[in-house]
């Protein structure tokens, strides 16, 4: 006897598999991190993520207009710091004529509609690449935050919607929005990296912004771990988004992606907030390393993925594939 159920008919044609898709990918999902350079006109290719470049303030706010034009509304934004303005206070993150400072009032004089989310982190500004300030061979929380703080009010200043710890410092978030509300801007939200995992994932980024942790002849940690997420847990990353949503985050972020779809899932369905995703460097140039040696399909596989990861709960994917993606999207 035949079954009743032939679940085969809702996948016999494009048409009706268009028709019963639960997932529905646009480009109002996605959000473009970029990178800025000093200087003018400047353009420089970042070897270990094809099609990614750092750019000057000009050449970037060209860049948004087109990302506008097909339909990406949002952008995360970090800059590569010059040496010399580096030091262990990261005092360069504060200053209102910084780099970072002019890049967000050039993108929001030239595209309001915009949604500029700037980095918020010491590690581009840091002599020792880390993410917080170092004393006694340690990353130290409070003044960390401190500073962070800082900087989070200096990117409101000059036009931020949101403001992205992405540091992973205890208490950053309700210590942010407190001085957020403290000086009259209410309406700045934050997205909190709130699940940011210390993966190995992160390679091409540190290329593109030189913001590994250095060997500088004093003793500073190694790596980021004693600050960024175990990857071999799942509860803590639900007590962290938790914790950011208490405090007063908007959005939360798991960071990375594809690899960990499962944590994905997981805070989208802890939270009472937008869950956003970081769908990285490395997880980018794997794709684009395979395809280039014709072992994958471009095209196909970075739909899939970023169906995946829509499917998994994100309702904000940040990718570098954003651009790509769009144009095949708006055909």
């Amino acid at each position: 006897m035949f079954p009743h159920q032939r679940n085969r008919r809702l996948r016999t044609n494009d048409s009706i598999r268009s028709l019963v898709r639960e997932t529905i990918l646009t480009p109002n999902d996605f959000m473009f991190p970029m990178f800025i350079a000093e200087g003018t006109n400047v353009e420089i290719p970042i070897p270990s993520m094809p099609g990614i470049f750092r750019r000057s303030i000009d050449l970037t706010v060209k860049e948004v207009k087109e990302l506008w034009s097909l339909g990406i509304k949002a952008v995360n934004i970090y800059v590569k710091v010059d040496d010399k303005l580096k030091d262990n206070t990261g005092k360069e993150a504060w200053n209102k004529d910084g780099l970072m400072q002019q890049a967000i009032k050039a993108i929001k004089d030239a595209v309001p509609g915009m949604i500029i989310m700037p980095d918020v982190a010491l590690d581009p500004y840091s002599i020792y690449g880390h993410d917080g300030i170092i004393e006694n061979g340690e990353v130290i929380n409070d003044a960390t935050v401190d500073a962070l703080t800082r900087m989070s009010l200096s990117h409101a200043a000059a036009g931020a919607d949101f403001v992205a710890p992405s540091d992973m410092m205890d208490g950053r978030v309700l210590a942010i929005r407190k001085a957020l509300e403290e000086n009259g801007y209410h309406n700045v939200g934050i997205m909190s990296y709130s699940a940011k995992y210390a993966s190995s994932f992160y390679g091409p980024f540190r290329d593109a912004l030189d913001s590994a942790p250095k060997d500088s002849g004093i003793e500073v940690p190694k790596d980021k771990k004693t600050y960024q997420m175990d990857y071999a847990n799942r509860i803590e990353a639900i007590k962290e988004a938790l914790h950011d949503v208490e405090e007063g985050a908007d959005i939360v972020m798991v960071k990375p992606g594809i690899a960990y779809l499962d944590i994905v899932r997981e805070v989208k369905n802890a939270v009472n907030v937008p869950v956003s995703v970081y769908h990285v460097s490395g997880e980018y140039a794997m794709i684009k390393a395979a395809a280039e040696k014709g072992w994958l399909d471009h095209d196909k596989i970075m739909i899939e993925q970023l169906h995946c990861i829509k499917r998994a709960g994100a309702d904000i994917i940040s990718t570098y594939f954003a651009k790509e993606a769009a144009i095949i999207l708006n055909k």
